[in-house]
């Protein structure tokens, strides 16, 4: 991909699953990756596969709903590897639970990881790409925000939510040339499935209707994800700003 050799990037949720596939990816295309998980260990192994296959990384512990907390860990990022002027914002949470058996303190939950730390992360990060001339923003939703999902209605609103703030911004700040796009992964054969697929009623057979439901007849891997991503964060993607796009094996099709 053009230009990421040597850029800085953040990426949320750089501990397993999906955000781990990216930090891989931007490692192999030459940037300074700053993998970002509230859970050390996994931080470490992630920042540890990176070294080994030559690249170079930084891990960090921190809450991404902590505000203050990310403002430390951005002052350690710009002294361990620059201004980061490309943003993956994958972290995320869920629970499998119709609306209606829910409680306020779940939803609490489900908002401040889906969403406020997301717009934590945009109120940060963004100025520093606004003053470095320009950046690239990859938001991780979900094709629940596009189409809705039972039992996940509260992520799915914070997930749409997510894509009304990215279009929002592209619109604020394309004569700064920063581009914001979204990415939404159908459902992926992840822990994070596995362990919301856990709090159902029958966990298998949930999982089975994820894979019926979508047209390839299987779940997404972690690795079906960077190479999109890494091309909306590259030069390549110049000229495209405010834009969703489905990775779900055509469970979304949207014209």
């Amino acid at each position: 991909m053009k230009g990421l050799n040597g850029k800085t990037a953040i990426i949320t949720g750089g501990g397993g699953g999906i955000g781990r596939a990216v930090c891989l990816r931007f490692a192999e295309e030459g940037c300074l990756v700053a993998v970002l998980d509230r859970d050390q260990s996994a931080a470490l192994t992630t920042v540890e596969l990176i070294r080994e296959a030559g690249g170079k990384a930084t891990g960090y512990t921190t809450d991404i709903t902590d505000y203050a907390a990310i403002e430390r860990t951005l002052a350690a990022i710009e002294n361990d590897l620059g201004v980061p002027t490309i943003l993956v914002n994958n972290a995320g949470f869920d629970r499998f639970m119709p609306f209606l058996k829910t409680e306020p303190a779940m939803w609490e939950q489900l908002i401040a990881i889906n969403l406020t730390g997301a717009l934590n992360m945009h109120h940060l990060v963004l100025p520093k790409m606004v003053e470095a001339g320009g950046g690239k923003v990859v938001n991780i939703a979900s094709d629940a925000a596009r189409v809705g999902s039972s039992g996940e209605a509260v992520y799915a609103a914070c997930k749409a939510g997510l894509v009304g703030f990215s279009k929002t911004m592209a619109r604020e700040l394309a004569s700064k040339n920063v581009c914001l796009n979204v990415v939404c992964p159908g459902p992926t054969d992840t822990a994070l499935l596995k362990g919301v697929a856990a709090t159902s009623n029958n966990p298998e057979k949930l999982l089975e209707a994820f894979r019926n439901a979508i047209p390839m007849r299987r779940l997404a891997q972690p690795e079906d994800y960077p190479g999109i991503i890494a091309m909306l964060a590259s030069d390549d993607a110049n000229f495209i700003t405010g834009q969703v796009i489905s990775v779900s094996g055509g469970l979304t099709m949207a014209g």
